[in-house]
């Protein structure tokens, strides 16, 4: 593999060249007319203007992209994440093109992207899903109806939906008759698919992920847990591994579900299983990522594993490096997502950055998309950068999180560090005695 288009922007575009630098590999970056002064462009061996600044005529546009990657001559296309990463349709194109698709196979991606059939399919592989109907909900009298047999509260969600768009909580009849057409009108804006269904909402959950890695020769392995319980609005925050306040047992039986789902649907590359744990510890089925997350640099930090250098080297038709016993984990690392959104409503605050000094990282890890002049639009998600603190311990973590929140100056734009500085202050957090709703009591009102 000599050469790679990465069909992405920002942050993980950088990421995906640091690694494909350091393999020796040439890389192709395509920019849209908003994002041409960004650090990943002038990173990039070659670049690409794929069109204007909205995404479905840029980073969504296939046809482009699929040009530029035959005119480069390409080997392979790493999607990253969100945008076309779990799009089948475009990974069978990049697959008809003879370009290789750093990723899971087509049919391995639209099997798990819909929420409905994954649930069967993770019924039948013996790994514990939560309580919920198994086709999609019709009307709101039917919704009614199954959610009386399985009883309030419960969730209604978008079957191909995620990140936490087209889902809500419904606590008693009179929620469900509210939102029912709405989640149903989101889903079908953003997926396409208005289809809805049913599950039970869990309270007192964790939503605990296993990072997973499978070539073609039939090894599958983990890369054990992370914790993403603290959420707002049902997006991902902060993320930390290991998980705390977890029985060993528990992590096992997690890592045992992960590799079991990860080869029933004959998963290859890196992928994600995702799961909510409740109070007493049960186990249940969330979702399959058939993609690289974008909490994935703790992972790299606890284990000393570059997942997109085991991606690449996948996809190349090779085995994966390392077995499973000589997998190990070291300290601890978490995951702060720094957003360009104001702090009292939690919108985007797009603007130009006048001023970008980042505290010190030096023995941590700063992933970030932005420099100082830039312009954070509205055309794309408004994530900043990603701050990774790395240390022995959780405290040696929080420590070193604190005084770098505190030197950051960021100045043109609104961000969510304010929340990020009251969370690394509380106790609850530093205990790891938290849970998917921890993080409400901190948020400004919904408006």
């Amino acid at each position: 593999m000599k050469k790679i288009l990465i069909a992405n922007r920002g942050e993980i575009a950088s990421r995906i060249i640091k690694t494909a630098r350091r393999l020796g590999i040439e890389t192709v970056a395509i920019y849209s007319e908003a994002d041409k002064d960004l650090p990943f462009v002038q990173e990039a061996t070659h670049c690409y203007l794929v069109g204007e600044g909205p995404v479905q005529k840029s980073y969504l546009n296939q046809a482009k992209i699929l040009e530029i990657a035959a005119k480069e001559n390409v080997d392979a296309i790493h999607p990253g994440y969100g945008l076309l990463s779990e799009n089948a349709a475009f990974c069978k194109a990049v697959q008809d093109h003879n370009i290789t698709w750093i990723g899971p196979s087509p049919e391995t991606i639209s099997l798990m992207g819909e929420k409905i059939a994954a649930r069967k399919v993770m019924s039948e592989a013996g790994v514990p899903v939560v309580p919920g109907n198994q086709t999609g909900i019709k009307d709101v009298e039917e919704a009614l109806e199954f959610a009386k047999t399985i009883k309030f509260p419960i969730m209604l969600k978008a079957s191909a939906g995620g990140g936490g768009v087209g889902l809500a909580i419904c606590r008693n009849e009179e929620e469900l008759h509210k939102i029912f057409s709405s989640t149903k009108t989101r889903a079908k804006a953003y997926f396409q698919n208005d289809d809805v269904f049913i599950e039970k909402y869990i309270e007192k959950a964790r939503h605990i992920e296993v990072q997973i890695v499978a070539d073609s020769f039939g090894n599958t392995v983990h890369l054990f847990e992370r914790d993403c319980s603290l959420q707002r609005r049902n997006q991902k925050v902060i993320e930390e591994t290991p998980a705390q306040m977890l029985r060993e047992e528990t992590k096992e039986k997690l890592y045992q579900y992960a590799i079991q789902a990860a080869r029933y649907v004959n998963y290859v590359n890196a992928g994600t299983i995702e799961f909510i744990v409740d109070a007493e510890e049960n186990i249940y089925f969330l979702e399959m990522n058939t993609r690289l997350q974008v909490e994935h640099p703790i992972t790299e930090e606890l284990t000393g594993i570059d997942l997109v250098e085991w991606q690449i080297r996948i996809a190349n038709g090779e085995e994966i490096p390392l077995k499973q016993k000589e997998i190990r984990k070291h300290g601890h690392a978490i995951e702060f997502r720094i957003y360009a959104e104001n702090p009292d409503t939690l919108l985007p605050s797009p603007g130009v950055i006048t001023t970008l000094k980042w505290g010190n990282y030096e023995s941590s890890r700063l992933d970030y998309g932005y420099k100082q002049g830039n312009q954070v639009t509205p055309f794309y998600d408004p994530l900043i950068a990603k701050y990774i603190a790395v240390g022995e311990t959780k405290k040696e973590c929080i420590d070193k999180a604190r005084t770098f929140f505190s030197e950051t100056v960021i100045e043109g734009i609104k961000t969510n560090i304010p929340l990020m500085q009251r969370i690394v202050e509380s106790d609850w957090f530093e205990k790891g005695d938290y849970t998917t709703q921890s993080l409400q009591s901190l948020l400004p009102a919904k408006k």
